[in-house]
């Protein structure tokens, strides 16, 4: 999947032959490298910036692992239609054609305005009890989120940003980040959206049970592990969004990845098909706990790290201009060539 690196040592020689000392830009540098690479071309673009936001209820929810009411969820969709979010404020600002998705919100969605309706289920089952989905949930989840790349590249797309909207999407984050980092449970597990401290030592107690219970049954099942324990803890809208982060990769387009849920999908899709890690550019370190660490194990380098723990996308579509600036930088700078400055180095 990832393109080969032929063209790494053109690129390297434009970006030095730009009129600055050599790797004076920093993380512009990298972000150029990589976006020629992904693009295979010394003149990259962005074009059409796609947001998928994907909403999802979690049966784990019933077990008080959050701060947030399920209803929230819908509520919180609908008001994405009015243009009232974080998530519109940034598209707006950046550009973004902004898709709304019903991928299992457990609410009637169906006939508002605005929400395109490719709900699996109302919501996931219990994984305290028994695998949030079943093989078929998971692999319409996944071919969902594909469907989705697909549409936004036929539009022109090729940088795609993903963001999620579902109460207790940070237990399923929290447990995948324990199983593929292999960091014990209780360090990567936070407050979500402001469990106080007596709800976070809740919430370990039920995700643990939870855990321990995956784990006895492992032995009953004939799937991948990476894959069982995806779709045994994952939410429709998490599971979407790897499809769709798998899809971009495939259709060599730039994928933006937001805050610790989204990570947590990534670290999710590289466990799968690794050099999907190649195509994806890590917005923001967030405020949840183990964030950071789940990074450096993808060795990932967030661009922003401003203290947001909002979700829906926004530490990424925060980071565009950077990514904006990269491009601009490789194509627009004058070389000391055509500037006729001495090259001194």
């Amino acid at each position: 999947m990832w393109p080969g690196k032929q063209m790494q040592g053109a690129i390297q020689e434009k970006i030095d032959n730009l009129n600055k000392p050599k790797g004076a830009l920093g993380r512009l540098e990298e972000l150029a490298m990589q976006i020629c690479l992904v693009q295979q071309t010394l003149e990259p673009r962005l074009c059409h910036p796609c947001h998928l936001l994907l909403g999802g209820d979690h049966g784990i929810e019933s077990e008080g692992v959050s701060a947030t009411p399920r209803e929230v969820t819908w509520q919180q969709m609908v008001n994405f239609t009015r243009g009232g979010g974080g998530v519109n404020m940034f598209c707006r600002q950046h550009g973004f054609s902004l898709r709304i998705i019903d991928m299992g919100v457990d609410y009637d969605l169906s006939q508002v305005p605005g929400i395109t309706d490719r709900k699996v289920a109302r919501g996931t089952r219990d994984f305290l009890f028994e695998p949030a989905m079943s093989e078929a949930e998971f692999l319409q989840a996944i071919s969902t989120g594909a469907s989705l790349a697909d549409d936004c590249q036929r539009e022109g797309c090729n940088i795609l940003c993903i963001g999620e909207m579902g109460a207790a999407n940070t237990s399923p984050s929290s447990i995948w980040m324990s199983l593929f980092c292999h960091i014990p449970l209780g360090e990567c597990i936070g407050a979500g959206s402001g469990l106080d401290g007596q709800g976070i030592s809740h919430k370990q107690q039920v995700l643990q049970q939870a855990l321990d219970t995956f784990n006895a049954s492992k032995q009953h099942t004939a799937e991948d592990e990476a894959t069982y324990a995806i779709r045994y803890f994952g939410g429709f809208e998490m599971v979407g969004a790897i499809g769709a982060m798998l899809r971009a990769a495939e259709l060599k387009m730039l994928v933006m990845v937001d805050g610790f849920i989204m990570s947590a999908c990534a670290l999710a899709a590289c466990h799968l098909y690794p050099q999907a890690k190649e195509y994806m550019i890590f917005g923001h370190c967030g405020d949840e706990s183990g964030h950071r660490r789940m990074l450096d194990s993808l060795g990932a380098k967030p661009l922003l790290s401003l203290g947001l723990r909002l979700g829906e996308g926004t530490g990424a579509l925060c980071a565009y201009p950077i990514i904006d600036s990269a491009v601009r930088m490789i194509n627009e700078m004058n070389n000391f060539q055509n500037a006729r400055i001495t090259k001194y180095f």
